[in-house]
This record gives structure tokens, C-alpha cells and sequence, in this order.
């Protein structure tokens, strides 16, 4: 019991090299620009600009029916834009849920 004293290291730490002395530069991202972020974002889910354009043309075309006079055609086109907007609405949460699930993984 007086003797010395032996300190034995896991087995992983000794087959290993030893760490390097300088630390390890971190990698560099470019900055991203609104049009590069436009196109990844459009590229993820193509269905929310698809659903904002088309919600756009049937407003504009609602809009140009209520200045002629055509009534029956606004009220239709305002109907129609109504539900343009629930697809974009509900494309942009299907694209949010789809995004989530995939960072789970």
C-alpha cells in the first residue's frame, strides 16, 4: 500500500493523437443577398410564390371589374381572392411544418 500509484488513462485517449496546440479556424459563410434568399426560399416551397401571384392577378383583375362597373365580376373576383390567399396561408405553414420536420432529423 506505500508503493506508487498508478493512473492508467482510458484506452481511446491513448491510441489517439493528442489535440492539436492551435485552434481550428471556423469556416466562412458569404453574406447572403435578398435576391440569393428570394430564390433558396422559393426553391424550398414553390407554392407561396405561386399562391402570391395568383392572389395578386385575381385582386388586379377584381379591381379593374369594379372600375368598369362590372360589380358581379368584382364581388367574385374578391371571393376568388379570398381563397387565393387561404392557399398561399396555407402552403406557408404546409412549407413551416415540412422545414421543421426535416431539422428533427
Amino acid at each position: 500500500r506505500g508503493g506508487p500509484r498508478v493512473v492508467t488513462f482510458p484506452a481511446a485517449m491513448a491510441a489517439g493523437p493528442p489535440p492539436p496546440l492551435e485552434p481550428v479556424p471556423l469556416p466562412v459563410f458569404r453574406e447572403e443577398g435578398f435576391g440569393d434568399k428570394f430564390l433558396r426560399k422559393t426553391r424550398e416551397n414553390p407554392l407561396v410564390p405561386i399562391g402570391c401571384l395568383c392572389t395578386l392577378a385575381v385582386l388586379t383583375y377584381g379591381l379593374i371589374s369594379f372600375k368598369r362597373g362590372n360589380l358581379r365580376q368584382s364581388q367574385l373576383m374578391m371571393r376568388a381572392r379570398v381563397l387565393a390567399q387561404g392557399f398561399t396561408f396555407a402552403a406557408l405553414l404546409g412549407g413551416m411544418a415540412l422545414t421543421a420536420m426535416k431539422s428533427r432529423k
